[in-house]
């Protein structure tokens, strides 16, 4: 069962724009929060932005600033708009849906898992 669908990577230059969205069923979406995860290859699983179903928000500090999280209820859906993007920030973007129980951008506070879109960002 599909539950969090990704879209919107690609490969862009430094300094650009990407959004992403993640489309979740109806019972995912009704998690307590629903967050955007990246991974680089080699690297772990970090927490980017996370956003409850109170619209309230939370960000690494890497992404305060550039990145933007939002959601659009009727249509089931998480966005992360990325500006001044920055060849650091290439990664597989994974969003997660949890039900608010520990750290908000710890992957282990969630339960579903989304299979990601690649996100690549050239100098």
């Amino acid at each position: 069962q599909v539950r969090l669908v990704e879209s919107g990577g690609g490969s862009v230059q430094a300094g650009q724009s990407l959004r992403l969205s993640c489309t979740a069923d109806a019972t995912t979406y009704k998690a307590a929060i629903m967050t955007w995860f990246r991974q680089a290859p080699g690297g772990e699983r970090e927490g980017v932005a996370g956003i409850y179903s109170g619209e309230m928000t939370t960000y690494a500090n890497f992404a305060k600033g550039r990145f933007t999280i939002s959601r659009d209820n009727a249509k089931r859906t998480v966005y992360l708009q990325m500006n001044s993007l920055r060849p650091d920030d290439t990664a597989m973007y994974i969003c997660a849906a949890g039900y608010g129980q520990g750290p908000a951008l710890s992957p282990g506070s969630y339960t579903y898992w989304g299979q990601g879109t690649q996100v690549t960002v050239s100098s």
